[in-house]
């Protein structure tokens, strides 16, 4: 019986097998790195990372304008501001001014981002709709519709 598990052992020991494996591995990887590198040339995963980038960069824009100018205007109003505004409850505190401020960061940013699409929709070319081409049979047909309803008026 141990003739029989050790012959087993060496045929899967075998070095063909082991270069056999070796090389389905090394084709897997290169199929993968293939396969990543298409979809990173593809131009739409450069352009969404430019897109966080630059959104990440705007966002800190709204805030500081929230910060620096709205909450300044409303605070003329209040007095603290909406930032100081809160709803006590027991022994907490519920910042409803921070909430609101967040809310007005998120309303602003929703309609540059309208503006933004708006004017790219604008800029971006239309192609002319062109009319599908009608086979030699489509035609012939058309033609003899044509004619019979020329034919049902008479």
């Amino acid at each position: 019986m141990s003739n029989k598990i050790n012959d087993k052992l060496k045929e899967t020991v075998n070095k063909e097998n082991i270069k056999n494996e070796f090389t389905k591995g090394a084709n897997s990887s290169k199929k993968f790195l293939s396969g990543f590198r298409d979809f990173i040339n593809r131009g739409n995963v450069l352009d969404l990372a430019v897109g966080v980038i630059i959104g990440g960069a705007f966002s800190d824009i709204v805030k500081s304008f929230i910060n620096n100018i709205i909450s300044p205007i409303i605070g003329c109003f209040t007095v603290d501001g909406f930032r100081g505004l809160t709803i006590p409850i027991f022994k907490a505190n519920i910042g409803i001014g921070d909430f609101l401020m967040d809310v007005i960061n998120f309303l602003i940013m929703a309609f540059v981002v309208y503006l933004i699409v708006k004017v790219f929709n604008k800029f971006k070319k239309e192609k002319p709709k062109e009319e599908p081409k009608k086979s030699d049979e489509t035609k012939l047909l058309e033609e003899i519709l044509v004619e019979l309803k020329k034919q049902n008026k008479d």
